[in-house]
């Protein structure tokens, strides 16, 4: 808004309509004093002023502008008909005033100096608006840093205060924070510590997941730096996002108290596994030779009475196998002999096994899918070791239902024989634990017996075949296990 300042109306008037027509909004002040008073009270980009009034004139008003801090830079046009000489323009450019222009004022002249104060006011104001958002943004990172400062040493306090070794990294890979533990193992806050030659590197581990942005976690063998052996650690490193972008703490918790006893624990299964097998062998076959000397009428109690015991034996020794597996795979001895064979063999080699041991009065076993000719590459005992596990699962979980099917159907690139029953059914938020060592469902823990490893055993022996192995189930719902095997031979086995 632009303000005129003058003791005569008419000026006031024509000076206004001009500005007007030129789409400037206008105010108007009578004296000087009312001039000072609206000063005070509005802002204005530019002022048009009288020199000549009565009681205050136009200079003393300029004085009086130039000295309130809000209005010091606010640009004046003088207006005057008298005193044009050198000397009274200086005293106006003196008093605050930034143009003079002469009575009677020329319309086109006047527009001009108007038009380029005006400008001039805007781009100030611009100009003071950008400095003002620039300072604003300068505090708030200030503040966002002084935040961020303040989260980064509560971090590292907790980080020190750990019972673990731990540290931060970027989203490089550069160490940038290690606690008081770290130099136990390490003699740089730069180099992870010494890692046994066998194990994997944690620079390569660390950089796949600072890759693909997902959690790390492994087990490696360390070496203090005052110590010659290696003790296991589990290394944890997970990201945070700061800024837009991932950091990464990371821990490693010593774990080699656990290994050792895991180690002791499959020791003493092999061992025990081994010795107990010798004395069932013997029962076995004492069993069978007793059936064969007493030629009992089936129907007879005794001849039941020898029949489950047998049948105990057989559960036993299959338990114990178990066992023996389980210390395999834990030590990673589990032998895998891989050779072409017929898929189609190997899955009616199963079925007829189970067949043979199994009541089938009340449940039929249906085949669907056809696999004949089909060759993979693979274990065919182990294999059949795990469709037998599927198999007599249904059996025992599914009794008393009508039907368990074996299903195979052959895909682009892999094989997927499943075995589905209608039995009892898992619920659907245990399904992720059932291939755990040792797991069992709770719900069916009391009603059957086992230790919870025939599913870990089958899942080994699946990833062991670069297989996958899952199951789809839902309570009271049925049971889908199944697994794919690679369609991919050998070329030299074709």
């Amino acid at each position: 808004m632009i303000l005129i300042v003058d003791d005569n109306p008419d000026n006031i008037y024509s000076l206004q309509k001009l500005l007007e027509s030129k789409n400037f909004k206008v105010d108007t002040a009578h004296s000087g004093e009312e001039a000072l008073k609206k000063i005070l009270k509005y802002n204005y980009a530019l002022i048009i002023l009288d020199v000549q009034m009565p009681d205050m004139d136009g200079f003393e008003v300029a004085e009086n502008i130039a000295g309130f801090s809000k209005t010091k830079e606010t640009p004046i046009i003088f207006l005057s008909a008298v005193n044009t000489d050198k000397r009274f323009i200086t005293k106006g450019y003196d008093s605050g005033g930034l143009d003079y222009v002469t009575k009677p004022v020329d319309p086109d002249i006047l527009m001009l100096k108007v038009k380029t104060f005006y400008r001039l006011y805007e781009q100030t104001q611009a100009l003071k608006d950008i400095q003002q958002a620039l300072e604003m943004e300068v505090e708030r990172r200030k503040q966002a840093q002084l935040e961020l400062r303040s989260k980064v040493d509560y971090l590292h306090t907790l980080l020190e205060s750990l019972p673990q070794i731990a540290f931060t990294c970027d989203h490089l890979g550069n160490i940038g924070f290690v606690n008081g533990r770290w130099f136990q193992f390490s003699d740089s806050e730069n180099t992870f510590p010494q890692t046994h030659p066998d194990d994997r590197s944690i620079m390569a581990e660390l950089q796949e997941s600072l890759e693909s942005g997902k959690p790390l976690e492994m087990e490696v063998r360390v070496k203090k730096r005052d110590e010659s052996g290696y003790s296991y650690q589990l290394l944890r490193v997970w990201p945070i996002l700061e800024n837009g972008e991932n950091n990464w703490v990371g821990t490693f918790t010593d774990i080699d108290a656990q290994k050792k006893a895991e180690q002791e624990k499959d020791e003493f299964l092999s061992i025990a596994s081994h010795e107990l097998k010798t004395p069932l062998t013997s029962i076995k076959a004492y069993m069978q030779l007793l059936d064969r000397k007493l030629s009992l009428d089936k129907n007879c109690p005794e001849a039941k009475y020898v029949g489950r015991v047998q049948d105990q034996v057989g559960k036993l020794n299959s338990l114990i196998t178990d066992l023996l597996d389980i210390s395999k795979i834990d030590n990673g001895k589990l032998r895998i002999n891989k050779k072409v064979f017929s898929l189609e063999r190997m899955v009616q080699n199963a079925i007829d096994s189970i067949v043979q041991t199994h009541d089938q009065s009340n449940m039929e076993l249906y085949r669907q899918g056809d696999i004949s000719g089909l060759m993979v590459y693979g274990d065919e005992i182990r294999l059949e070791q795990v469709l037998v596990n599927f198999l007599t699962n249904a059996y025992k979980y599914a009794a008393g239902t009508e039907k368990v099917i074996v299903d195979c159907s052959v895909m682009t690139d892999v094989v997927k024989v499943s075995v589905i029953d209608f039995g009892i059914g898992i619920p659907e938020n245990k399904l992720s634990e059932v291939f755990d060592k040792f797991y069992r469902v709770e719900e069916t823990s009391f009603d059957f017996q086992g230790l919870g490893i025939g599913l870990y055993i089958c899942s080994e022996i699946i990833r062991s075949h670069q297989g996958t192995i899952a199951v789809e189930s839902s309570a009271g719902k049925g049971a889908t296990f199944y697994f794919t095997l690679p369609l991919n031979l050998p070329t030299d086995a074709e």
